[in-house]
């Protein structure tokens, strides 16, 4: 989420806000749009914050470690959990990935975290100004344009 606040000359508050979770090229769409903003209108502060994702996919991400960590747990002591889960010997698939434990672990954790972060992705950028929603990328399906952006918030607060 990106908060904006200003004061003009009158003592009035102005806001801008901006939700959106930041992935990495995202970030820096983000902080261009902020030092545009701040620029273009001085006197605004423009702070950035992520917009949450749904709850369904907030939930799986919490589920995602402990995945991880029972495969890991798995990979380092099959041998002794599957005995006591019921099973003569530890599946074919275990002693592949036991063969290869640093790649196998290495694996499950990199793609584990690849997965956690993609669940608590929004996709949002939302740009809100004086508490109204002026540009929604959840909506549009795209980033604004610098101009058009720029173009937006000055009207919404040339209307305040």
């Amino acid at each position: 989420m990106i908060t904006t606040t200003s004061i003009n000359s009158k003592q009035n508050l102005n806001k801008f806000f901006n939700n959106s979770h930041f992935n990495f090229p995202h970030r820096g769409t983000a902080v261009t749009m902020k030092n545009m903003l701040e620029s273009e209108f001085p006197g605004i502060q423009v702070i950035l914050a992520n917009y949450p994702a749904s709850l369904p996919k907030r939930l799986l991400s919490k589920v995602v470690p402990a995945v991880q960590f029972g495969v890991i747990g798995i990979i380092l002591a099959g041998e002794q959990i599957f005995p006591r889960l019921g099973f003569a010997a530890p599946p074919p698939w275990y002693y592949s990935l036991r063969a290869n434990r640093f790649g196998s672990i290495a694996s499950t954790w990199l793609f584990g975290n690849f997965i956690q972060s993609f669940l608590q992705s929004s996709g949002a950028f939302e740009v809100f100004c004086n508490g109204e929603l002026v540009f929604s990328k959840l909506m549009e399906h795209r980033f604004p344009g610098e101009i058009e952006l720029r173009d937006v918030v000055g009207k919404r607060l040339a209307n305040r």
